[in-house]
């Protein structure tokens, strides 16, 4: 019942060889992807939109900016530029 036979080992080998080349196609479609948003990076975006839905998600997420709490007011303000909320105890300026 558990004896190898060369059908045993040949299937074994074939679905090794099918999850092993699986795992190469996937990795060559995420390279040629990468390679599209660097280029669409490079030179500004100026191609009219993103090519894809996933790579217009994406490009959000370069936009988004840090933020940090108000020490005096608990809101959150951007960690770069951010100003006074108004209060006197306000530690950003203007």
């Amino acid at each position: 019942m558990f004896g190898f036979s060369i059908q045993k080992l040949l299937f074994t080998v074939a679905v090794i060889m099918a999850v092993w080349y699986g795992f190469k196609w996937v990795g060559r479609i995420k390279d040629q992807r990468d390679k599209e948003r660097a280029r669409l990076k490079r030179e500004g975006k100026k191609g009219g939109g993103a090519a894809s839905p996933r790579a217009a998600a994406t490009d959000d997420f370069d936009d988004a900016e840090e933020m940090v709490e108000c020490a005096s007011c608990g809101a959150f303000v951007q960690a770069r530029g951010a100003r006074s909320c108004g209060r006197d105890d306000c530690p950003y300026p203007g």
